[in-house]
């Protein structure tokens, strides 16, 4: 437990210093500065595998599947990978979130930042209970990897007209039902008082439906990385590297997501293939290199064909 505590420590000490010290003023993040940042969370994240290396060559960590130190790391990149690429669908939507409730650039952080807090929350709960249906109901794999199958086909066959519609979910609707809702944004105020009633800014709605679409996501997500592991402490590290960058790389990519449109494409080989895994898991056993291979090959891939496509006139 105590690389938990330490790790969870850390995740916290930075988010303390990420509102209080790098974000205490509320600014609109430059793509310089957000492009800084991916690259410094995506440079801590292969740089945690080495972490994850010696973690596993210890005992100072539980490791119930007997994995080697190498085999661990790659595992821990594979998943990092995993949820890095299926959050770029995350990326899309909050797009949507804050044109919709017309979010201005620089409160957003200030949003992102506290979604990032229930994110983890969540995220670590539905791992959990993930991980302890695997072990607990071995034929859970088959559903997962069915369900993984069923998303990509989904993603593959589906229009445009199914574009997410904040201001017409099922989220917001609820929402104006129980609390008032404020048209006005008051700064970085996720409340505001008015006549005596205290009402909901759009920072709280747009807040409320980005949680909310995050779960949603992590019933994607979730079971992706449990086809490369079931190692509670590789899914759960994995997941929150990845949700930390997100932040970043939202702001980062918030004003070329339409160069990256092919894209989706990767995610729905990359879904597929983990699915495939999932269900012939029994038959066929891969060496882990080659899980990592084609993950990365088809995020390269799918990022020079958007912009090769992109840059044509």
């Amino acid at each position: 437990m105590i690389v938990w505590i330490i790790f969870l420590a850390a995740v916290l000490i930075f988010l303390a210093l990420d509102l209080g010290v790098f974000n205490k003023t509320a600014h609109v993040i430059s793509s310089k500065e957000a492009g800084k940042w991916t690259a410094i969370w995506v440079a801590l994240s292969f740089m945690f595998s080495g972490v994850v290396y010696w973690l596993y060559s210890t005992d100072y960590i539980a490791n119930p599947d007997g994995l080697l130190p190498t085999t661990a790391a790659i595992k821990f990149i594979t998943g990092y990978l995993i949820e890095l690429s299926l959050s770029i669908d995350n990326i899309f939507v909050i797009a949507l979130i804050f044109a919709a409730f017309k979010i201005p650039p620089k409160y957003q952080h200030r949003v992102l930042f506290w979604g990032i807090m229930g994110a983890i929350i969540f995220r670590g709960l539905m791992i959990f209970f993930g991980v302890m249906l695997i072990n607990k109901f071995t034929w859970m794999t088959y559903i997962f990897g069915a369900f993984l199958l069923y998303t990509a086909l989904k993603m593959l066959f589906s229009g445009e007209d199914e574009q997410f519609q904040p201001k017409k979910s099922l989220v917001y609707r609820t929402l104006k039902k129980i609390m008032p809702i404020s048209n006005h944004i008051d700064g970085e105020h996720f409340f505001v008082k008015r006549k005596h009633i205290t009402a909901a800014t759009p920072l709280f709605v747009a807040l409320v439906v980005i949680e909310v679409m995050d779960v949603v996501f992590a019933i994607d997500s979730v079971p992706a990385i449990l086809a490369i592991t079931n190692d509670p402490f590789l899914v759960f590290s994995s997941n929150i590297f990845a949700i930390l960058g997100l932040r970043s790389m939202y702001f980062f990519l918030a004003n070329m997501l339409a160069r990256f449109s092919y894209l989706e494409y990767s995610l729905i080989a990359i879904l597929s293939f983990v699915g495939i895994k999932m269900l012939l898991h029994d038959f066929i056993k891969l060496p882990e290199w080659v899980s990592l291979a084609f993950i990365a090959l088809s995020l390269i891939l799918g990022i020079i064909i958007s912009l090769k496509k992109s840059s044509k006139p």
